[in-house]
């Protein structure tokens, strides 16, 4: 159920100090109060003798003395003692509080599982942080990734009624391919794979079918659809990376189900480009679509494959298998997977299917158009109407914000515009209601404009 693909393109989108004076000054006055006791021994007349007198005393008074320190010193030790084990009172409220935080804490981590196992579902993975682009496959390695993707790739089996020539009515069976991005069921694909089906049947990997499946939404502005198997739990997914780093040249695989019936059939190439415009044919030639910031690689994309996964050595997705060319080999291309971001977060995790946008009509700038508009830039968006109609769609969240006609989008939340990917791509990757900041040229001079995203019209 691939589109194939036409190659005329178009172009689009402290305390201690206290308690050691108080230890000194009790010894001290201890010391004080005994250092004159009254004497037990009865007088006798015998004088001793001017050279004992004072040796007599001398050893007596030395004597007590020396019991005295002894006692004084340990006083000093018990009150020292005394001192090191005391608690205070802020100490002790600032231990229970500790205590009681990490009670709280852990509480809410156990209360936070239980509740993610009964949902059922699991959040969606974007990979921000680690950029699997870069990785590269190794001798081994595509049959490893693939073992570990092709369990949330599914086969798609639709049933079509068709009215033919004098009128009589048929039933015809397709066949594509999805992937599974939630545990509960939510399934994305292409569009043209189910238009018109009055049934859907989802296959697993490992054969399992469900016929109890619902489309959820499409996407108005590209060729990609929600499903979702109704009643259906812990299904293994696939993990979602990050289209905006891809480059020429990195390797990738496919996976499909090949002519619609090869499930899961393997395929590996390279990246050939990036930011293609293309218009994709339906395979009965009865409808046609213009897509633009498409990713084209060699990777074999054969009937059948349409919605499945482009998978790069990191076993992550950052397509979504849509087009191969009938007038050449080794060209297909693919959605970049970060334009659907912001639909699904919205569908999984605010119940809703609205799709965010801006509100303009632009055109992509490549080195062409900027020498025929003489632009200042040789990449972005360059806010242009080539119709009678306005560039900035009235009352719409460009409009509010104070975008102009002839404004150059060249950035948006730091991301360039053109080799990161277009603005309806980039703009993809957030929910309606979610604010982003656009870098834009305006009478040569660059700002920063933040626009509220609003809700794509449908129709």
């Amino acid at each position: 159920m691939t589109k194939s693909e036409n190659l005329d393109q178009i172009d689009h989108d402290t305390t201690s100090e206290d308690s050691a004076t108080a230890t000194e000054s009790s010894s001290q006055d201890f010391s004080e109060t005994n250092s004159k006791p009254a004497s037990s021994e009865p007088e006798t007349t015998e004088q001793p003798s001017k050279s004992e007198k004072p040796i007599k005393k001398a050893r007596r008074k030395s004597t007590k003395t020396s019991q005295k320190a002894n006692k004084s010193d340990k006083i000093k030790e018990s009150h020292i003692s005394k001192a090191s084990v005391s608690v205070t009172p802020r100490f002790r409220t600032t231990v229970i509080a500790l205590l009681c935080v990490s009670l709280l804490t852990s509480a809410a981590s156990l209360s936070y599982i239980i509740w993610d196992i009964v949902r059922g579902d699991t959040p969606i993975t974007f990979n921000y942080d680690n950029d699997g682009n870069s990785a590269n496959f190794t001798e081994g390695s595509i049959a490893d990734v693939a073992s570990k993707v092709t369990p949330g790739v599914v086969s798609i089996v639709t049933e079509v009624n068709t009215t033919g020539f004098f009128g009589q009515t048929s039933t015809s069976t397709a066949a594509g391919t999805g992937m599974i991005v939630t545990k509960d069921g939510y399934i994305l694909t292409n569009k043209h794979v189910i238009d018109g089906a009055n049934k859907i049947q989802i296959v697993l990997d490992d054969g399992t079918t469900y016929d109890n499946v619902t489309t959820v939404t499409t996407d108005p502005l590209n060729d990609v659809a929600f499903l979702k198997i109704n009643d259906a739990s812990n299904l293994p997914t696939v993990k979602l990376g990050d289209s905006k780093t891809i480059i020429a040249g990195q390797q990738v695989i496919a996976i499909g189900n090949a002519l619609g019936q090869f499930q899961n059939t393997i395929t590996s190439g390279i990246i050939s480009g990036t930011g293609r415009s293309i218009t994709a044919t339906g395979s009965d030639y009865s409808s046609s679509e213009s897509l633009s910031d498409m990713i084209q690689t060699d990777a074999a994309i054969n009937s059948g494959n349409s919605g499945g996964p482009l998978v790069n050595a990191a076993g992550e997705v950052i397509g979504i298998n849509t087009a191969t060319s009938a007038n050449a080999d080794g060209i297909g291309f693919a959605i970049p997977i970060s334009s659907v971001k912001g639909m699904l977060k919205n569908i999984t995790s605010n119940n809703s299917t609205d799709r965010s946008y801006i509100g303009v009509y632009y055109v992509n700038i490549t080195p062409d158009v900027a020498k025929a508009y003489d632009l200042p830039v040789s990449s972005g968006a360059y806010i242009y109407s080539q119709s009678q109609y306005s560039a900035i769609v009235k009352d719409g969240p460009a409009a509010k914000a104070g975008l102009k006609e002839k404004d150059i989008i060249t950035k948006i939340n730091g991301i360039k515009v053109g080799s990161a990917g277009s603005v309806s791509t980039l703009i993809g990757e957030y929910a309606p209601g979610d604010t982003v900041q656009l870098t834009v040229i305006r009478d040569g001079k660059e700002r920063s404009i933040n626009v509220t995203l609003g809700k794509c019209p449908k129709n």
